[in-house]
């Protein structure tokens, strides 16, 4: 008997590699339990993500080879990013180089303003060094709000202001740009292809836009969004003066508005195609072709609602189990999903660590234990379904 296991993480109690392994050692001692050994139970650990943080953990989990990097941090100090390469392949998750976790003091109406993505467009160049040419962005949890324009000055733009003096870093400084200077862009990007990996749809600009939707959660109060609004504004006609209409086209495209207006810059300048991340994540990480004669898929996040069934990983591993013909359970911290969605959904069966602990807190603290617990009540329904030659009762 063979179960795959592809949670997702756990936001602020576990990684998806350490929920992956606790399901694994429950699963485990249930089935042994049940049947007297666990040698006919087989488990396929797969961590997976949906392109913002966890990506990293996902690709290495399925054969990328971890790297790192010193880049800038959203604030100008040094800081050691990992990112993760196969082949030519690269997957760099945004959030390690400029993500609000880096901010010292948290987000606050100063960071929002000279928060930057520098050192993503670094990350992008340590990738570009060691012969990768094929780039997947995992955009999510940024602290910027620069439009990108901090990614372009990783790679060796320059922005200047009307008397040539080059712009501090920042979406706010931008209000005073005049042009671009792009000699000094790393010309390898012309024989590279990137991908953005996002969920998000919003422009780069308006009452949809980054700034408006995004700014608030990175410390921007209401005059700040329209200060950054007004300075991406400027962002997008210069950088319209440079390189012609697909500029101001690239504003207005699904997923501009991604990690502070990074997909736009990816998007205008470095061509990036973006993709749901869910469907990045699972390409990569092969979990399709793992698919094939397993017997029961385990997938799950933190809280699993109706932003999940949006397109968040759970739901990406559910459509694939389908096409698999694969029966699949959920694992959560808790969830508000009704007993029709949970069906709808796709799932056999959804199960909460708050089904066995009422405390969010200390679920969030115990997830490990609570999951090896979960894990458990799997395997032991596992192996009585196998003793019995009955579906699977789960």
């Amino acid at each position: 008997m063979r179960v795959v296991i592809a949670p997702d993480k756990f936001k602020g109690s576990l990684s998806a590699p350490e929920v992956a392994g606790h399901l694994a050692a429950g699963l485990r001692a249930g089935f042994a339990r049940a049947a007297g050994s666990a040698e006919a139970l087989e488990t396929t650990l797969i961590p997976v993500a949906d392109g913002g943080e966890g990506t990293l953990d996902a690709a290495v989990g399925s054969g990328f080879t971890r790297r790192s990097a010193m880049v800038t941090g959203p604030l100008g100090e040094p800081v050691r990013a990992d990112f993760a390469v196969r082949g030519n392949q690269a997957v760099i998750e945004m959030a390690a180089a400029s993500g609000l976790a880096l901010l010292p003091e948290g987000p606050n109406t100063k960071t929002a303003k000279e928060a930057n993505s520098i050192g993503t467009g670094e990350l992008i160049r340590a990738a570009l060094d060691l012969g990768c040419r094929k780039i997947i962005l995992g955009v999510g949890g940024s602290a910027n709000t620069d439009g990108g324009a901090g990614v372009l000055q990783g790679l060796g733009a320059v922005l200047l202001d009307a008397d040539g003096n080059e712009l501090p870093p920042g979406g706010g400084a931008l209000a005073r740009l005049d042009r671009i200077d792009f000699s000094g862009l790393d010309v390898r990007l012309e024989a590279s292809r990137f991908v953005l990996a996002s969920d998000v749809d919003n422009p780069l600009l308006g009452t949809l836009g980054a700034p408006a939707v995004f700014g608030p959660q990175k410390g921007a109060t209401a005059a700040d969004v329209t200060a950054l609004d007004a300075a991406l504004a400027r962002f997008v006609e210069v950088l319209g003066e440079e390189i012609g209409d697909r500029a101001p086209r690239a504003a207005e495209a699904p997923g501009a508005g991604a990690a502070g207006g990074v997909g736009y810059a990816a998007i205008a300048v470095l061509g990036a195609a973006r993709r749901p991340g869910i469907d990045v994540v699972l390409e990569f990480t092969g979990l399709a072709g793992q698919l094939a004669g397993a017997d029961l898929v385990i997938t799950g996040e933190g809280s699993l609602d109706e932003q999940s069934l949006l397109g968040k990983t759970p739901m990406g591993v559910a459509r694939a189990a389908e096409a698999a013909g694969v029966p699949v359970v959920a694992v959560c911290g808790r969830t508000t999903l009704s007993q029709e969605q949970q069906h709808d959904s796709g799932f056999r069966q959804v199960l909460p660590l708050t089904s066995l602990e009422s405390d969010v807190e200390v679920c969030i603290r115990e997830a490990g234990t609570l999951l090896e617990t979960l894990g458990r009540t799997i395997g032991e329904q596992l192996a009585a379904g196998s003793r019995t030659k009955e579906s699977l009762n789960v």
